[in-house]
């Protein structure tokens, strides 16, 4: 049974005159298979056989009769039950014609395919025809037919429920409206529609002949009345959604090689030097004698900013990548604290206090410490915040060239709080926090810096206002005559600086290498002479206390044992202890090495055994270990010549080990209070590593140590927005995702390939949030609503996401079902109308009873538009190829559709006797 167009018959003509052997063609054999083009036959396993790849497809008729005469005698042959198929008629037709034999029966499988669908057989009537001419059973009555309808809907007019994700307003940010709002959260939602197309099957799955009419003429198909309907959703492929946009630009970052100077021009900073000649003179006035001017003015950092805003004042708009309105909004918002100008004081308790309320927001929500998982940074941190903005400045606002301005001038305002004496805002205190990623971790070292620093100068104030008290309570005479100043109080190097030159500070002089560290205390220190030496008259006496430990006192006297004063530890980030760890590694295993290792490592144990002398005149390093490490003192019970019971207490074994480090370092060590020793941490040179350090990265730098910040973000924005929509699938792929991102972003070096899958894997869960959001815009499913129906089509949305297809409950009189028609209906009445007419027109009626007719006309508008597909399954035993035949199964499947019409049919005939 073949049937071809006019084309194809010319085809095969042509085709057929040609002097070819079918025995040189090439096949190839499919296995077991199973796909939809066989569900049309009713069987789901099988064997093909194609034509090679490079091989002509089989359109001859005589080729085609030849291969199906084989098969037939290769089943015959080999006892095989199972249908065989060869591929005919060119490969795009996909067409197959086959044989399957049992015991007794044959069943032959024939195909037709044409593109236009016959007008005779457009209908049910006209294939009930080809079917019982087909099946050509000489029976009366006929037996009867039993017949499944299938119609198809296609729905793609979404203009009366519009997407409810919008998109920001592009014009607006680039205009430079934005607050800090806009840039601390990240985009999201699709730009267009996700959900292309609305298939509505609608199924009759047990009709007979006698019970439906369907012709050229009337037809009984009504869709609302078939019992069964199911729906399936076509999504767009890859929707422009905001976030996964985002996330892309800001990646594709981390390829640039370029730095900030080239990315911004040479021009710039030669064009600052030129208008502004003072920063070259700044370090001569620096150190001009007689400085009429404050130093705190002089300072190199305040001559590159009023340069720089001398030359923001001239320089062109355009020559800016970032408006200047805009990026006043950024820095307010990563700066909060500069709104109001305030003192170095207020500056500290508002960061202290900033720091607080960041962790009791830590505490309020698990998903902040998401950070230690991901090694970027606490969601209320200035690296997050900074993440975000260049994430968004990216995007939004000029690419890389506003990435590498909103750094620069980033940088600079953290030069500006370190000369300033400005703690940075939203940074935790303490030291570098080594879970989090290492620039969060350089923001947090120049923050201590600002700390030590502060610090230091209130203890000189304090100790100058001291100073001066003496001086007032001794009159500075003696006998009514002025006393020399040798014969005065002590004075410091610095002092006696600063009366030789009235025209600098103490700042000036923090950055030398000989100043003495000064230390603070919580509860101020006891600086009391030893009761036994005052007694005698010695000069010397007890400096850098803090209180007595544990009512101990010292071996070789009565006197309590004060806890000393001490050094904090020098804070360090992972990069630089990853440094120290290849220096110490370096020096090897020979003798000198190892005792230069453990010189290096024992700097801050011989600050403390200093500070330990200064604080108890006359202990020994007993005293010193009873409090630094109480284990390495082993006390016992003994019994003396008394007879008495008494505590005996001696170093541990390891300390008794000749050349011990601590033995060597006590004996080194020398009487001197902290404040008077050379600082552990020299807060200065680590702070402008820390800015050097920053002012050298280049964009691609900066958005790799920035890149876990982004991706941290984009799963609590995830998160966020599935917790709105509850979609299980989703919410499995963020926890999984959790884990994915947390090894990919631990290793220093990122593998961006890994990195790049990983994106693509977020921009994949926020279109499936996306069309979620879609299709409960479109099922009117309000947040809140509760009820039977609210639950019904929650679940119904919810399968359309998970399931191919899914079941319609009540068919058309359903929850669901009821929506499904209201779309069509309004669909259509966009379609029939004039657009002129359709942008005026009225809120639909509930009543769907209601008849809808046209301006000016008088027919009647169909709630559906022409089916876009139908499937028409005609079933029957009839004996064949006799009367006397046992009866058979013969069957007929049917597919009308605009450009296309299949029959399928699978008859079987008796063999017994034939």
């Amino acid at each position: 049974m073949q049937e071809v167009d006019e084309e194809e018959e010319q085809q095969q003509n042509i085709d057929m005159a040609a002097d070819s052997d079918p025995e040189s063609e090439v096949f190839e054999i499919t296995d077991f298979t199973t796909a939809s083009d066989w569900e049309r036959y009713g069987i789901r396993e099988f064997v093909v056989i194609n034509p090679g790849t490079n091989c002509e497809a089989i359109i001859s008729e005589s080729k085609c009769n030849l291969l199906l005469s084989s098969i037939s005698i290769s089943l015959a042959n080999s006892g095989c039950q199972v249908p065989m198929f060869v591929q005919i008629q060119q490969k795009w037709r996909r067409v197959y014609a086959g044989e399957c034999q049992g015991p007794g029966v044959r069943t032959d499988f024939e195909m037709v395919h044409l593109r236009k669908v016959p007008s005779q057989y457009n209908h049910l009537s006209g294939l009930l025809d080809i079917f019982k001419s087909k099946i050509g059973c000489t029976l009366s009555p006929l037996p009867p037919i039993n017949i499944a309808i299938r119609f198809t809907y296609i729905l793609q007019d979404w203009q009366q429920y519009s997407w409810p994700q919008q998109p920001p307003d592009f014009d607006t940010l680039l205009g430079g409206e934005v607050g800090g709002v806009e840039f601390g959260k990240l985009p999201f939602g699709a730009c267009e529609e996700p959900i292309s197309e609305l298939h509505l099957a609608t199924t009759w799955p047990h009709l007979t002949e006698g019970i439906v009419v369907d012709n050229d003429v009337y037809s009984d198909l009504d869709p609302l009345q078939a019992p069964h309907w199911s729906v399936r959703v076509r999504t767009a492929e890859n929707p422009q959604c905001l976030l996964g946009d985002v996330l892309t630009e800001f990646f594709r970052l981390c390829c640039r090689k370029e730095s900030t100077e080239e990315i911004l021009g040479r021009g710039l900073a030669e064009e600052e030097v030129k208008e502004n000649s003072d920063i070259s003179s700044a370090l001569s006035k620096l150190t001009e004698p007689a400085a009429t001017v404050p130093i705190s003015k002089l300072s190199v950092s305040n001559m590159v900013h009023s340069a720089r805003k001398h030359i923001r004042r001239h320089r062109r708009i355009d020559e800016s990548p970032l408006n200047a309105d805009v990026l006043s909004s950024i820095l307010l918002y990563l700066f909060p604290d500069a709104a109001v100008e305030k003192s170095s004081e207020n500056s500290k308790s508002k960061a202290a206090q900033s720091n607080n309320c960041g962790k009791a927001e830590q505490n309020k929500n698990s998903y902040d410490n998401l950070f230690l998982q991901l090694k970027s940074a606490p969601s209320d941190s200035l690296t997050y915040r900074l993440a975000l903005c260049a994430c968004l400045v990216n995007y939004n606002h000029g690419g890389l060239r506003a990435v590498a301005h909103l750094w620069q001038e980033f940088v600079l305002e953290l030069r500006y709080r370190w000369e300033n004496h400005y703690l940075i805002y939203g940074l935790a205190g303490g030291p570098p926090d080594l879970r989090c990623c290492l620039l969060h971790q350089k923001l947090q070292m120049l923050n201590c810096c600002i700390e030590r620093k502060c610090a230091r100068d209130e203890a000189r104030k304090v100790l100058e206002g001291s100073k001066e008290r003496e001086r007032k309570v001794s009159g500075g005479c003696q006998n009514g005559r002025p006393v020399p100043q040798s014969a005065a109080s002590p004075i410091t190097a610095s002092t006696s600086t600063r009366e030789v030159s009235p025209g600098k500070s103490w700042d000036s002089w923090s950055d030398s290498e000989d100043e003495f560290f000064e230390c603070l205390s919580d509860q101020g220190e006891i600086e009391t002479p030893h009761p036994e030496v005052e007694k005698h008259g010695s000069k010397s006496k007890a400096e850098g206390r803090l209180h007595p430990y544990n009512n101990m006192t010292l071996l070789n006297s009565t006197e309590p044992l004060y806890v000393p004063v001490t050094q904090e530890p020098a804070p360090m980030t992972e990069d630089l202890l990853e440094e120290q760890s290849e220096v110490l590694a370096k020096l090897g295993t020979s003798a000198e090495g190892t005792h230069l290792r453990a010189r290096m490592q024992s700097a801050c144990l011989l600050s403390d055994m200093e500070s330990f002398k200064a604080a108890n005149p006359g202990c020994v390093l007993e005293d010193f270990v009873r409090w630094y490490s109480p284990r390495d003192y082993v006390e016992e019970e003994v019994i003396d010549k008394k007879g008495n019971t008494v505590v005996k207490g001696e170093l541990s074994a390891r300390m008794k080990i000749p050349g011990n480090m601590w033995v060597e370092t006590w004996e080194t060590a020398r009487v001197t209070p902290a404040r008077r020793q050379r600082r552990l941490f020299d807060d200065t040179k680590e702070a402008e590593k820390v800015l050097h350090y920053l002012a050298v990265q280049k964009p691609a730098d900066l958005t790799c140590h920035l890149l876990p910040c982004v991706l941290h973000a984009a799963i609590l924005k995830l998160n966020e927005e599935e917790s709105a929509e509850d979609i299980p699938s989703v919410k499995k792929n963020i926890q999984q995702s959790t884990c994915q991102a947390s090894k990919l972003l631990h290793p220093l070096n990122h593998d961006y390939k890994k990195l790049e899958d990983f994106i693509n894997q977020l921009m994949a869960m926020e279109t499936v949030i996306t069309r979620a959001r879609s299709l409960k815009a479109k099922f009117a499913i309000c947040e809140g609503a509760k009820g039977e129906d609210t639950e019904e089509l929650e679940k119904f949305v919810s399968s359309l996401l998970e399931e191919p297809e899914v079941v319609v409950i009540g068919a058309g009189q359903g929850p669901a079902g009821s929506i499904i028609h209201r779309l069509f209906v309004n669909a259509q009445r966009l379609a029939d109308f004039t657009s002129d007419e359709a942008a005026h027109l009225a809120p639909l009626d509930e009543d769907f009873g209601l008849d809808r007719k046209p301006t000016g006309g008088s027919n009647k508008i169909s709630d559906f538009p022409s089916p876009a597909g139908r499937e028409i399954l005609l079933r029957t035993c009839v004996p064949r190829p006799a009367p006397y035949s046992k009866a058979l199964p013969q069957r007929l499947f049917c597919v009308l559709m605009n450009e296309e019409f299949r029959l399928a049919g699978a008859f079987s005939s008796d063999t017994s006797f034939f």
